[in-house]
């Protein structure tokens, strides 16, 4: 059903509109559309960004073919998105705010999450576009501890969480206000994804916060690390996700956890590096600190925050839906780690010489 489906989009030649182009996740869903030879109008929030895009999609080895299509329009404003949606076929809105360091106040985060989305919603609904995916996040899912650790698209982090991070919170609200929205104004369906932690192979020049992950480890920035279990998934399974839910029938109103198999923690992580690059072994951390630990550090070090909330526990998270309704095969996680660091080292990333340090 999925190639059918893909095919007649194909056809059709109506362009799927992709907000967060600039980002991680953006540029390789943008890549694999074009590829699919699917044409794709791209929102930018100014000219400028417009390079951006073709740099990556040049990385990504995508040839555009004249099917790429761009729309200056900002999360924050009004202007510009009448426009963007016009003769859209879908809208995968993969948009969101993603701070490097915690922000000052966390309306930084949520209000452009929140209201970003259903400008986007509105508009699409307005234009009379059939259905928007939305990215969102296990965090909006497993951030609340479970007796039994269990996670399915059944659950919600609740926001009251103490020591929730603003970004957690700012997925969490965003997503509550787009089904509230799509429940209130109707016309217009919804599907959204909850990816777990997104690696693989980095498109542009600045690498995403897990990918940065990777490169600390390497470089020895992360001689320890705390106890903290999370999901994997690759971010060319996710964009697959996306043109997945996207097309099928059956995702209209539902939710889709995007993780690759059983969690794995930091410690796990480098224990993979260690295997494939063994001249980075001294390197790589060779101490996970305890739980004890980990909430002492937290107390001043807010970047531990978040693993002092998950408790050392393990969540076990099920892509069962994604697999079944869907379709989905996602990667071996192991072959998602490997090939973040090989993208970093075709990006320039030098590692240890055998026997010494770099």
């Amino acid at each position: 059903m999925f190639t059918e489906d893909l095919e007649e989009l194909v056809t059709s030649q109506q362009p799927v509109l992709v907000t967060g182009a600039t980002g991680y996740l953006g540029g390789h869903t943008v890549s694999r559309l074009l590829d699919e030879g699917v044409t794709t109008r791209v929102t930018i929030r100014h000219e400028g960004q417009r390079e951006n895009v073709l740099a990556a999609l040049r990385q990504a080895g995508t040839d555009p073919a004249g099917k790429l299509e761009f729309a200056v329009a900002s999360l924050d404003d009004d202007r510009g998105w009448s426009d963007a949606m016009q003769g859209a076929a879908k809208v995968l809105h993969l948009a969101s705010p993603f701070p490097f360091t915690p922000p000052e106040t966390e309306d930084e985060l949520i209000r452009p999450a929140r209201d970003g989305a259903l400008r986007v919603l509105a508009a699409a609904r307005a234009a009379g576009v059939p259905r928007v995916v939305m990215t969102s996040s296990f965090a909006a899912v497993g951030y609340t501890v479970k007796e039994d650790n269990h996670y399915s698209e059944a659950d919600w982090t609740d926001p009251q969480t103490e020591g929730l991070p603003a970004y957690h919170k700012s997925k969490i609200l965003a997503e509550r206000a787009a089904w509230d929205f799509v429940r209130e104004e109707g016309g217009i369906e919804l599907a959204v994804i909850n990816p777990t932690g997104i690696f693989g192979p980095v498109l542009g020049n600045r690498p995403s916060a897990s990918a940065g992950l990777v490169k600390a480890m390497l470089t020895g920035q992360m001689p320890v690390v705390p106890v903290m279990w999370f999901g994997v998934v690759d971010v060319r399974d996710v964009a697959d996700l996306h043109l997945r839910a996207m097309l099928h029938p059956k995702a209209a109103g539902e939710r889709f956890l995007g993780v690759s198999g059983p969690a794995m923690s930091f410690f796990k992580m480098a224990g993979i590096l260690r295997e494939h690059y063994p001249a980075a072994a001294d390197m790589l951390p060779r101490k996970e600190l305890t739980i004890d630990e980990v909430r002492k550090v937290a107390e001043t070090e807010p970047s531990l925050r978040e693993a002092a909330t998950l408790k050392g526990r393990v969540p076990i998270i099920s892509n069962e839906k994604a697999r079944s309704v869907l379709e989905w095969q996602p990667r071996d996680v192991v072959r998602t780690i490997v090939d973040t660091a090989d993208s970093l080292i075709r990006l320039g990333l030098e590692l240890p010489a055998p026997g010494g340090k770099a």
